[in-house]
């Protein structure tokens, strides 16, 4: 539907190249995934590259919303640990396989590495920077914890930036909520 109608939509499939317990070259016959789509173009993007995601989300931005529709843009990444506790994902990958990705492919080390190496920041600065952030995280991990679970009425709230609808769907569709930006979200 969404290029019958040409909606300018970015479909993200972030492929980090495992399933739940296996890898996805034993559970699909095509890891192209960006290819799958018979009408929908598709990009394929370097997930682990900051910059190449930054470039590739400008471009499909731009491809969106100049009236061509919808675009499927696969992020190929990696993630490190399981999906869940039953699932510590050191059965279908060894340890090394895992820092050696750690090493050589980290989007955050290898951005603060080229950032430097052009010279961008020093590496004074970027103590400060991770230091400032440390204790962000820190102090919202405590007021996390600390804080008590939000009432119903608050479940609404913030979910878009700019809310142009007055209603939200609730879990059948003849009971829905009005967003709490526009009052206190009551059932209707």
């Amino acid at each position: 539907m969404s290029k019958l109608w040409d909606v300018p939509c970015i479909f993200i499939c972030e492929n980090n190249g495992y399933g739940m317990g296996t890898s996805v070259d034993r559970a699909s016959a095509s890891t192209e995934y960006y290819t799958r789509g018979d009408y929908i173009p598709g990009i394929w993007v370097d997930g682990m590259d900051v910059l190449a995601v930054r470039e590739a989300t400008r471009f499909a931005i731009d491809y969106c919303t100049s009236g061509k529709g919808p675009l499927v843009m696969e992020t190929f990444t990696y993630r490190y640990s399981g999906h869940s506790m039953s699932d510590p994902g050191t059965s279908y990958r060894t340890r090394e396989e895992i820092q050696e990705v750690r090493q050589t492919r980290d989007p955050l080390t290898s951005f603060k590495e080229k950032i430097l190496n052009v010279g961008l920041v020093t590496a004074d600065e970027i103590k400060k920077m991770e230091s400032e952030i440390r204790k962000e995280v820190d102090e919202a991990v405590k007021i996390a914890r600390s804080d008590k679970e939000i009432p119903l009425n608050e479940l609404t709230t913030d979910i878009y930036a700019c809310n142009l609808e007055k209603e939200i769907r609730n879990t059948t569709p003849f009971k829905p909520l009005v967003h709490s930006s526009l009052g206190s979200a009551v059932n209707i």
